[in-house]
């Protein structure tokens, strides 16, 4: 992005009441540093968006990015792909972030077909669609809300689309989840947060953000009908995968 972001502080000072994270104006303004320090692998997801649509999206095809954040996905398809390769509209709930992920698709990718809309993807009404990104969103809805989003997507997607699924992820074994907890905080540590900024962004995140192990995302895209899903990339607790429907 042209904008320089601000580094992430937002958790630095001890505070007496750690409030629920929310994606307001002060996480906008540091996200990009945010994500960068705080999610493995994250870069590389977004490296390997444009390569998945090479390979499978429709030349043409209408892609939607769900909780859509600044853009970063977008800004990804659009800097490997030709202007009429794709149309792209990108959903978030936080006004915030609509409001910087449409000022950044104006100034740095004006000849493509980029819309941002304010929405919850929960009562979307879908178009069809080559290929539906969902990083790092599905874990913020309520457990209860995600098969029947799931089930939307599917059929929203053309014959022979994609899904593409990225979730911070949980472990069944206890010891095995203690252990990709504990190296994911070395890895904020290696990034240069503190204890203390890791403790209560965890607290910031209880009850918001609530994980499924990795064998529950792929039951979730089965029982949505999709026939075939696999996990094509894991670092730690992080993972994507992709689900496809059948041509």
């Amino acid at each position: 992005m042209s904008d320089a972001s601000y580094r992430d502080a937002i958790f630095s000072t001890p505070l007496d009441r750690v409030a629920r994270f929310s994606f307001d104006e002060k996480v906008v303004a540091c996200f990009p540093d945010m994500i960068r320090r705080s999610v493995p692998g994250y870069g590389q997801i977004l490296g390997m968006l444009s390569l998945i649509a090479q390979r499978h999206l429709r030349h043409g095809a209408h892609v939607y990015d769900l909780g859509c954040s600044l853009g970063a996905s977008g800004l990804a398809l659009a800097g490997a792909l030709a202007p009429d390769a794709f149309r792209y509209t990108g959903v978030d709930l936080s006004p915030a972030m609509v409001a910087q992920a449409r000022q950044t698709f104006a100034d740095e990718c004006p000849a493509y077909a980029m819309q941002v809309e304010e929405a919850d993807i929960r009562t979307l009404e879908y178009a069809p669609s080559g290929m539906i990104i969902l990083n790092f969103t599905l874990q913020f809805l309520p457990a209860a809300d995600r098969d029947a989003l799931l089930a939307r997507l599917y059929a929203a997607l053309e014959p022979g689309g994609v899904l593409i699924l990225s979730e911070k992820t949980i472990d069944a074994d206890e010891r095995d989840n203690a252990w990709r907890v504990e190296r994911y905080h070395d890895f904020k540590r290696a990034n240069g947060y503190s204890d203390l900024e890791i403790s209560q962004k965890r607290t910031a995140l209880e009850n918001v953000l609530v994980p499924d192990t990795l064998d529950a995302l792929h039951g979730r895209l089965k029982q949505a009908g999709f026939p075939r899903s696999m996990t094509w990339f894991q670092y730690l607790n992080f993972a994507s995968l992709i689900a496809f429907k059948e041509g």
